[in-house]
């Protein structure tokens, strides 16, 4: 159910949820990840450019591709299915990387996707800091986006 129908939101409204089984994730293998503190999504267009002659000097531009990655920075909570799973790719490679994740948003809209999990940080720190859990989720081939339910009339 959408808990913002219009206006501003916290971003604590948006949740993230990792598939624990990699690649081969169900609907009910997507679990949130706990202790998460704040995140970013960044998108990077690849555009071609060109300059033809009957442009007159004025250059075209086209969107060609496009790559995203959701950065995810928190607290390594031990025992939470979801932050152990990312935690639990630290030291793999390859496919044993790859998972399925998901942003929920506030609206009811969802962004779903295949991703790479890119582990910055999970141990160190300070005497008396609380053990960091930082990862990146670089999405691997075109995400899907579920625009938010309209409301009802």
């Amino acid at each position: 159910m959408a808990k913002v129908k219009s206006g501003v939101f916290p971003v604590f409204d948006l949740e993230f949820k990792i598939g624990t089984k990699g690649k081969d994730s169900t609907e009910q293998d997507m679990v949130a990840i706990k202790d998460m503190e704040s995140f970013s999504l960044s998108i990077e267009g690849n555009t071609s450019k060109w300059n033809p002659m009957d442009m007159k000097g004025w250059g075209r531009a086209l969107m060609t591709g496009k790559s995203m990655t959701v950065s995810l920075k928190g607290k390594r909570n031990v025992g939470d299915p979801g932050n152990d799973y990312v935690a639990s790719v630290a030291f793999k490679d390859g496919l044993n990387c790859s998972s399925k994740a998901a942003v929920e948003f506030p609206d009811g809209s969802k962004l779903a996707f295949d991703c790479v999990l890119d582990i910055k940080s999970f141990l160190g720190g300070e005497s008396q800091d609380v053990a960091p859990l930082e990862f990146d989720m670089i999405v691997d081939g075109k995400p899907e986006f579920t625009e938010a339910p309209a409301p009802a009339a």
